[in-house]
C-alpha cells in the first residue's frame, strides 16, 4: 500500500534500472568500470550496480546508442491505479513487453516520444531522507588531506536521476505528472524542466531537456562528498576519459557536478549534496531564466554538451 495519497493520485516511488543500447559492451564495461561502478558480464549484456549494491543499469548490444527502456518501482497495490492513471494519460498499455525481468507484476507502455517503459511493484530504491555528505570539515592543527598515492578510488553509492532529450519539453512533463504522478520540481521555460517522486525523493528523478529528437542525455551517479566529484574526474581523466563538463554546481537541484562524457556522446555524471523534497512536501516549483537555471559556477559549458547525438 501506497505511504503517500493525495489529490493528484498515486505516483511510482522511485526508479528500479535503465537499459542502455550501446555499440560496444567492450567499451561500456571499460567506461563504467573506470567510473567506479560493478560491472557484471550477464550473457550477452552487463549488469552494472553502485555501493548499495542495487542493479541500476543493464547495458545491451545494438549498432547504436538509445534507450531500450526505463523501469520505475511503485508500492504493492497501487500498480492497478496507475494503469488507469496511464491510459487517462493516453498510453497504450502493452499485453507483451521484453523478457526481462522476470516478474509478471507490472505494466508495459511507451511515453509521448516512443520512450519504453515499464512500472512494476518493487523496492524504494531513493532515499527517504537527505544522504547526508561523508567530507567532514577539518579541525585546527591536523592535515586535512590525504597523499594523491593515498586516493582511493571513488564509487558512486547510488544512481540518483536521468536525463532525457525530448522535442516537447512540457509534453513530457505533463504525461509523466498525470501517468506516474511525478511532480515538477522546477523548469526553463520550455527548455529543461526536472520532475521528482513525491514519496521522498531528490530534487530530480526525471529530467527533460528539448531538443530535435528524442535521446539519452545523462545518468547521474551520488558520492558522499565533494572531494570525490573532483576526486572522480580526475579518476576518469587518468583512465582516458578526459571530455565532459565540470567541476561545478547546479542551480537548479544545487548539487556539485561532474559529468563525464562515454564513448557514445552522452555522459555520466557524478553527484553530491543535492536538494531532496521529502515526501509529502510541496515543493516550490519555479520558472527560470535560461542563464540563471544551469549553473552557479564552474567552466563554460562545451558545444557538445548539449548535443543530441541521436537527433
Amino acid at each position: 500500500m501506497s505511504d503517500h495519497r493525495d489529490s493528484h493520485g498515486v505516483a511510482v516511488h522511485s526508479i528500479d534500472h535503465f537499459a542502455l543500447n550501446v555499440p560496444s559492451l567492450t567499451e561500456a564495461e571499460q567506461f563504467f568500470s573506470a567510473f567506479g561502478l560493478e560491472v557484471t558480464r550477464v550473457g550477452a549484456s552487463l549488469d552494472i550496480r553502485a555501493g548499495d549494491g542495487h542493479r541500476w543499469a543493464r547495458i545491451l548490444p545494438s549498432d547504436h546508442k538509445s534507450l531500450a527502456y526505463l523501469s520505475f518501482n511503485c508500492f504493492e497495490g497501487d500498480l492497478p491505479a496507475i494503469q488507469r492513471q496511464l491510459m487517462t494519460a493516453g498510453a497504450s498499455i502493452k499485453s507483451s513487453s521484453p523478457a526481462t525481468t522476470g516478474t509478471t507484476d507490472c505494466i508495459w507502455f511507451n511515453d509521448p516520444d516512443g520512450n519504453l517503459i515499464q512500472v512494476r511493484v518493487g523496492p524504494k530504491t531513493t532515499p527517504h531522507e537527505k544522504t547526508p555528505l561523508t567530507h567532514a570539515e577539518v579541525a585546527a592543527d591536523s592535515r586535512g588531506s590525504c597523499m594523491r598515492s593515498e586516493l582511493r578510488k571513488v564509487r558512486p553509492r547510488r544512481m540518483s536521476h536521468v536525463l532525457l532529450f525530448t522535442p516537447d519539453t512540457l509534453r513530457a512533463v505533463d504525461f509523466y505528472e498525470r501517468g506516474l504522478g511525478l511532480r515538477l520540481s522546477d523548469r526553463s521555460a520550455d527548455v529543461i524542466a526536472f520532475t521528482h517522486a513525491p514519496h521522498g525523493s531528490d530534487h530530480h528523478l526525471v529530467a527533460f531537456v528539448k531538443s530535435t529528437a528524442k535521446g539519452w542525455h545523462h545518468v547521474a551517479w551520488d558520492v558522499a562528498s565533494i572531494n570525490e566529484v573532483g576526486a572522480g574526474a580526475t579518476q576518469m581523466a587518468a583512465a582516458g576519459f578526459r571530455e565532459g563538463w565540470g567541476t561545478g554546481r547546479h542551480v537548479l537541484g544545487s548539487n556539485y557536478f561532474h559529468y563525464v562524457r562515454d564513448p557514445w556522446g552522452s555522459f555520466s555524471e557524478y553527484s553530491a549534496d543535492m536538494d531532496f523534497v521529502s515526501a509529502g512536501t510541496a515543493w516550490p516549483a519555479g520558472d527560470f531564466l535560461p542563464e540563471d537555471s544551469l549553473y552557479q559556477w564552474g567552466p563554460d559549458v562545451p558545444d557538445y554538451f548539449i548535443r543530441n547525438t541521436e537527433a
